[in-house]
């Protein structure tokens, strides 16, 4: 494997701290958009060494590369709708610490997010069937739902009295709490301080990513 180059950070603890720093820029509206000019994307032609593994939603917002300010190798992005895990999902993040050695992973939910929506939605008591493949994703939500709404697994729900952003907030940490329990290699890694896992939140309209829980040492 290559070594990592002298200027990059190292460490959970840095590898987060330069993200915040990239997102305080993107929040100012004062990018500087690294790692994207032609002699950067030629070093990596054959190798590359990223910074972070960012799990995160589909959704068309919710822009890692952006959001962080970071550019071409910076950061191996795994996304779903809802931001999911599933088995591809867990060798994907795997590979990143396995193979490719980030100090980093930061699972990123967001507001306003439909597949959470969804969720709430479909545990209406006039709530119609979703699509197979939908309903699949959806499901991985509904446990948030019902822990926000209250009241026993068959209760009935009005969702106008479900805070969206509770659920999201509850999701995010289902995610965290499964990789860690399904994944040995993850658990291992921030048991031995050379691999964190954060959780954070973006807000659209501020465009800042707050951080919810984190694992590890930063």
């Amino acid at each position: 494997m290559n070594a990592r180059t002298p200027e990059r950070p190292v460490t959970p603890a840095e590898t987060w701290r330069e993200l915040r720093r990239g997102n305080d820029r993107f929040i100012a509206g004062a990018p500087q958009h690294p790692h994207q000019d032609v002699k950067h994307r030629t070093s990596l032609a054959h190798s590359q060494r990223p910074l972070v593994a960012v799990f995160g939603c589909s959704d068309s917002r919710l822009a890692a590369e952006i959001i962080f300010d970071v550019g071409l190798g910076d950061a191996f992005v795994v996304r779903n709708a809802g931001q999911i895990l599933s088995d591809s999902v867990l060798g994907s993040l795997e590979y990143a610490v396995g193979v490719l050695e980030v100090p980093l992973i930061l699972v990123l939910g967001h507001d306003e997010c439909g597949a959470v929506r969804a969720a709430i939605d479909s545990q209406a008591a006039d709530a119609a069937p979703l699509p197979a493949h939908i309903a699949k994703l959806v499901d991985h939500i509904v446990p948030a739902v019902r822990r926000v709404a209250g009241g026993g697994p068959g209760a009935s729900i009005d969702p106008a009295d479900v805070d969206a952003s509770y659920v999201g907030r509850e999701h995010l940490r289902d995610t965290v709490a499964e990789l860690l329990e399904r994944s040995e290699m993850i658990s291992d890694g921030v048991a031995a301080g050379t691999l964190a896992v954060v959780g954070a939140n973006y807000r659209l309209l501020e465009g800042r990513a707050e951080t919810d829980l984190v694992v590890g040492d930063i």
